[in-house]
């Protein structure tokens, strides 16, 4: 009988010590980077202003795994694989550079919810994902924006765009950098042409 215990106490103690050695595995994090704009031009006859909302997004884009889709119906998410910052809060600091870089605007800026603005944009990150399915892999990203004045609620300017890129490597950092390409190209045409401001101040 004591020996049968001892035997279970060597064992036991042989299964911690394994567990206790077995190698942690910490995740792996990135984000997305598309080129900075070019220096805004010298306003001229601008004369309005424009507040950016924080972009909405799907909740599954808001967990901070990376996603992809093996068929057209399942998401699944990269355990070890996840976005350093907020792919929503990525998305709307790029368009408020890219508006700011456009100089359609006197001024951009995120929204605070106060009146001494004449524009508000808001928007919407549909898509940011892996797909895995109908041959090869690819990546997706799909965005939509909508302006509105601030004093009349009326929307003066919409667009979306979805954008599908190649992705030449068969792992995670270079679905990432085709996500890059993608979004880059989705941000250009969604605001092809940039929004501009369509009544002056005052008037």
């Amino acid at each position: 009988m004591k020996k049968n215990l001892m035997i279970g106490f060597v064992l036991s103690a042989l299964i911690v010590l394994a567990a206790c050695g077995a190698k942690v595995r910490y995740p792996n994090y990135y984000t997305l980077n598309v080129p900075a704009p070019p220096d805004p031009p010298v306003p001229e006859s601008v004369h309005a202003s424009l507040a950016v909302r924080q972009f909405r997004s799907p909740t599954y884009l808001r967990q901070g795994a990376i996603v992809y889709k093996s068929s057209p119906e399942q998401i699944g998410f990269y355990n070890y694989h996840r976005w350093a910052v907020d792919p929503r809060e990525f998305v709307t600091n790029a368009v408020a550079d890219r508006l700011r870089a456009s100089g359609n605007f006197t001024q951009v800026k995120p929204y605070d919810g106060r009146s001494d603005i004449d524009y508000v944009l808001s928007g919407r990150l549909e898509k940011l994902e892996e797909i895995d399915y109908e041959g090869g892999i690819k990546v997706e990203v799909a965005i939509s924006a909508q302006m509105v004045s601030f004093a009349t609620g009326a929307t003066v300017w919409t667009n979306s765009v979805s954008e599908v890129g190649s992705v030449d490597k068969r792992d995670v950092p270079a679905v990432v950098s085709g996500m890059n390409r993608t979004m880059e190209r989705a941000i250009e045409k969604l605001l092809t042409p940039a929004p501009a401001s369509v009544a002056v101040k005052g008037n």
